[in-house]
């Protein structure tokens, strides 16, 4: 019965919504692509080749690094550590209260003379002067609060992904560890300064525009802890 039941509803609500509203109710939101423009930032990695073939009269091979210059990321394809310290809360309160009592009485005592002929007319016991007698009283009572705390403590490397114009750099990276059956993934994305870069080639997650932020992971432990697909449905379309 219960599977008729499910089987029942996702037919009348198929038409209700799109692909991508049915994705997210059974996968789980997607993180939105990375502004200035977007375009600039595929969630694909690119790969750089990098010839290693030895310069003639030199003795530095090509892409070799110097002893003076700047080490911190400033190209295609460097590397730079994220540090991500997140440590946010958030408290609101919201309380409205309203109430409204109205009320109308109308009647016409003298109506060019007709007053006298409308009792003929209307049911009995029909008196001009109280011809209309209105009354109204509405109440309304609403609270709302939201009480939010998050603290995420995490370090992540991120390659550069493309240099803009003026010269601030689009980075992303991800990290995946697998306990047993369960791989908790980090993904980073978002534009940087090249100035906001320290000396260590370190950047924090503040100084990062547009910055994409997702730790979450995938395995036993999530599957069983997410809502099931048919119930995520039902839920999200059902009318009652």
């Amino acid at each position: 019965m219960h599977i008729r039941f499910a089987a029942a509803a996702l037919v009348l609500i198929a038409p209700l919504g799109a692909c991508s509203t049915v994705k997210e109710a059974i996968k789980g939101p997607d993180l939105a692509p990375v502004g200035y423009p977007a375009a600039l930032a595929p969630m694909d990695q690119r790969i750089i080749a990098v010839s290693t073939a030895p310069t003639a009269n030199s003795l530095w091979r090509t892409g070799a690094r110097t002893f003076f210059n700047d080490q911190r990321a400033s190209k295609v394809g460097d590397i730079l550590t994220v540090m991500i310290n997140i440590d946010d809360s958030a408290k609101t309160s919201n309380a409205t209260t309203s109430s409204r009592t109205s009320g109308v009485t109308a009647g016409f005592p003298h109506l060019l003379g007709l007053e006298s002929s409308l009792g003929k007319v209307l049911p009995g016991g029909f008196d001009p002067a109280n011809a209309l007698s209105t009354n109204s009283k509405t109440a309304n009572d609403g609270a709302g609060s939201v009480s939010r705390q998050e603290k995420i403590s995490l370090t992540i490397a991120a390659v550069v992904s493309a240099v803009l114009p003026n010269g601030n750099m689009v980075i992303q990276g991800t990290q995946e560890v697998r306990t047993n059956t369960e791989i908790r993934q980090l993904t980073v994305a978002g534009i940087v300064r090249p100035e906001d870069i320290s000396s260590t080639n370190t950047i924090q997650h503040t100084q990062i525009a547009e910055a994409r932020i997702n730790y979450g992971g995938r395995g036993d432990i999530s599957r069983v802890q997410k809502t099931p697909a048919g119930q995520a449905l039902i839920e999200r379309f059902s009318p009652f």
